[in-house]
């Protein structure tokens, strides 16, 4: 029977893609679309909290390209009593941050048993960075934690790899001086602070940024940091994990640390700025081309055939991804535009089983989550908030059929029955109408053949009356654009509705138009759409 069925539904699958790609929609700047999504397995499984953002060191005075747009916005001065900062995070429950970036690695951690004055960073260009070393003070770590207890974040703290190195003709050599870490370490365990995971160093794999260790060396260093949390978290449970490199990918290096840390390391992270500096006047031109967005796959790719055929259980994340360097672009990277890339990054990751993608950053620079001086959220916010509250742990397989600029992608859904499936649009002027096919057996939109289509489109309602329309199923749709048509706009749409936070600092609620699931999906020009179907069970998802 189940032979009759898989034979009956690839004949229906062959009909439905002829009618549909053969024939030409009468309405002017429509075509037609085919998602087709394998039910059958799920392709990778993704963390529960696979939404990370970080938080950097960056003082005020870090300028890049004559632009300073960093303010207060380090771990050293930001404001934790914003309302709108405490919600923002809270809205997530629960958010993973990482603590760190390139100053993390001159960094010095006050102690307890050590009077001696905490002085900050002090700009200084004959310095590595640029900077001189900054101290934490044991009171701002206070601060911190206490923050983040209150709104529930997970904290990944990169620790100074650099102490004890020295710097020799681009490398530093040498092994980490864990002292400083340690006491550090001991202090957070002694005021029962929760740690997620302690990260080992910022960008020094492979050629490095601004210097450079060897893999072995770092192999050694990471087992060091291993033994300490082994010694440190003594019947403690959960230990935190232990996360390295956080650095550009370069196969070689990261095939011979994970080589020489099989039982080590728990996770492998590495960094993503593919779009180039943030000066680039290009960076619209590459956000919108399929074929330049196509081009990180293989870093993914790369990565997860390293891990699968090693020996090592680590997975991998993406510890820090601004896209572009130099602390991104304004009105780009803090823009609707960014959506498109920063979306299509959270789709492409989890395809090659990335476990957890960290944004940089929650807030600060010219990328942020938020807005710098205001709080208040960007367009990218509303998109990170959509995912970790729609799309599930477990990634389907979708292919899409159709115009190259449609981005698709499907995870079952989140803490809910059914799909959530991602459509991106970057076409400027084509509405795209999407239909689904399911593992070669049966069609979801068995209506939507091109004659059909006209009668069945756009029939939106805001509430419903209960989960059906007139005896067939509802899907819930949150339709992203940009205000007023602005790609450069940084307020996003969700619906038509502006989305903004109240008067009490609270972020808004998300809401969806309810639509007919015999329907096709409509895809405006320049728009995101996130799909739920709650009544589709796929044997992947059930299982």
């Amino acid at each position: 029977m189940g032979s009759f069925f898989l034979q009956m539904g690839l004949f229906v699958w062959v009909v439905l893609f002829t009618f549909s790609f053969n024939l030409v929609d009468s309405r002017n700047d429509v075509v037609q679309g085919l998602v087709f999504i394998n039910g059958k397995n799920a392709i990778a499984k993704t963390d529960n909290e696979f939404i990370c953002a970080t938080m950097d060191w960056w003082p005020p005075e870090k300028c890049d390209y004559g632009t300073c747009s960093w303010g207060h916005a380090s771990l050293l001065n930001v404001d934790l009593d914003n309302i709108i900062f405490k919600n923002a995070i809270k809205a997530f429950s629960t958010l993973k941050i990482r603590l760190g970036g390139t100053l993390q690695d001159k960094v010095v951690y006050q102690t307890e048993h050590n009077p001696k004055p905490c002085i900050p960073f002090s700009k200084n260009t004959s310095e590595l960075f640029g900077f001189t070393e900054g101290c934490l003070p044991l009171s701002r770590w206070d601060q911190l934690n206490t923050f983040f207890q209150e709104t529930g974040a997970k904290i990944i703290f990169g620790l100074n790899a650099l102490a004890g190195k020295a710097i020799r003709d681009g490398s530093a050599v040498g092994p980490w001086d864990s002292e400083n870490a340690e006491s550090l370490m001991r202090y957070t365990v002694k005021k029962n602070y929760p740690m997620f995971a302690w990260e080992l160093g910022n960008e020094l794999s492979g050629s490095g940024v601004g210097t450079r260790v060897t893999a072995s060396q770092y192999a050694f260093d990471t087992m060091t940091l291993k033994n300490i949390v082994e010694e440190i978290y003594s019947g403690v449970e959960p230990k935190p994990l232990i996360i390295a490199p956080g650095g550009f990918f370069d196969a070689r290096w990261f095939k011979e640390f994970i080589a020489k840390t099989p039982e080590t390391v728990d996770v492998i992270t590495h960094h993503i700025y593919n779009l180039g500096p943030g000066v680039d006047q290009h960076l619209v031109e590459k956000i919108l081309d399929p074929s330049y967005l196509d081009g990180e796959a293989d870093t993914f790719k790369q990565l997860e055939n390293i891990l699968k055929t090693s020996i090592t259980s680590a997975s991998a994340w993406v510890g820090e991804a601004g896209g572009a360097y130099n602390s991104g672009h304004n009105l780009v990277t803090n823009a609707f535009v960014f959506s498109f890339w920063y979306l299509d990054q959270l789709g492409m990751s989890s395809v090659y089983d990335t476990k957890t993608y960290c944004r940089q950053t929650l807030i600060g620079g010219n990328y942020g989550l938020l807005n710098t001086t205001t709080f208040e959220p960007n367009p990218d916010y509303y998109s990170a908030l959509l995912w970790h509250r729609l799309m599930g742990r477990k990634v389907l397989s979708a292919n899409f059929t159709g115009t190259k600029k449609i981005r698709s992608y499907a995870h079952c859904a989140k803490e809910s029955k059914g799909i959530t499936l991602l459509l991106i649009n970057l076409d400027n002027t084509t509405t795209v109408d999407v239909s689904l096919a399911l593992n070669n057996t049966w069609m979801l939109n068995a209506l939507n053949s091109p004659i059909h289509r006209r009668h069945h489109r756009h029939h939106h309602h805001h509430k419903p009356h209960n989960s059906k329309f007139g005896g067939l199923n509802v899907r819930e749709e949150y339709h992203l654009t940009a205000k007023n048509g602005d790609l450069h706009s940084q307020v996003m749409m969700l619906n038509g509705e502006e989305l903004k936070v109240n008067a009490y600092g609270g972020i808004p609620q998300l809401k969806p138009l309810y639509a007919n699931a015999s329907e096709v999906i409509s895809v405006a020009p320049y728009s995101i759409v996130f799909a739920h179907i709650p009544h589709l069970t796929l044997y992947a998802c059930s299982n």
